[in-house]
């Protein structure tokens, strides 16, 4: 989604603030420097020591080619109910007094975005990430499915799969799997790792090595 140049150096300004301030509430295009009021709450991953687990079964491979890849070959975000779509369905979910109007479009509600510990109360300031993105998805096997597949995997609400994030965070994350990025927040680095080694066993979802040993490394820590 595009966003104005200067929306966004307003957005990166808050965040600034909040972490160098604390607790003081910034009128910055809905962004609040408060304690979380809302966590998102996607379905839980497994526990670290069966992510362990997963994850040692996981086929390591070499990550494949992006040839071919569009993310037009995973539709989304499609109907789930009524005039709701996945978007929609993850915007209710993962926040905290959340109204929607007659096209299920939310206008009112605070979203804790877990990956970098922002509260916000517009949507539009959030995305929705893929836990797993769809092009690293891709890379790691999906190439191969068909399209209702990976339509499937691109709107999968019963995995830890998706989740409503600060949109820029889900920006600088793009297509980087964990041995290229990690959440900025130390305390959500292992519900991460498990629920991406979630997803990818799930799924049977190729790792490369470099992939696996950033798992490895967060999760036997937790």
């Amino acid at each position: 989604m595009s966003r104005h140049v200067a929306t966004r150096s307003a957005k990166f300004y808050a965040r600034r603030l909040a972490v160098a301030g604390g607790a003081a509430a910034l009128a910055v295009t809905g962004f609040l420097a408060t304690s979380p009021t809302a966590a998102a709450s996607p379905p839980p991953p497994v526990d670290a020591a069966t992510a362990r687990t997963y994850l040692a079964a996981l086929k390591v491979q070499a990550e494949g080619s992006s040839d071919g890849y569009s993310r037009e070959k995973f539709p989304h975000w499609i109907t789930q109910s009524g005039a709701c779509n996945t978007r929609e369905v993850v915007l209710k979910r993962d926040g905290k007094n959340v109204e929607q109007d007659g096209s299920c479009a939310a206008v009112k509600g605070s979203w804790y975005s877990e990956y970098d510990g922002a509260t916000w109360t517009a949507a539009s300031d959030l995305d929705i990430d893929h836990m797993v993105p769809l092009a690293e998805a891709w890379r790691s096997g999906a190439k191969d499915w068909t399209t209702a597949q990976r339509q499937s995997f691109a709107n999968d609400l019963t995995r830890p799969q998706l989740i409503a994030v600060t949109d820029n965070v889900n920006q600088a994350k793009s297509d980087k799997d964990p041995a290229e990025w990690l959440p900025s927040r130390t305390a959500y680095k292992c519900t991460y790792a498990q629920m991406w080694v979630h997803v990818k066993h799930y799924w049977k979802l190729t790792v490369d090595q470099a992939e696996k040993t950033a798992l490895d490394g967060v999760l036997k820590n937790c």
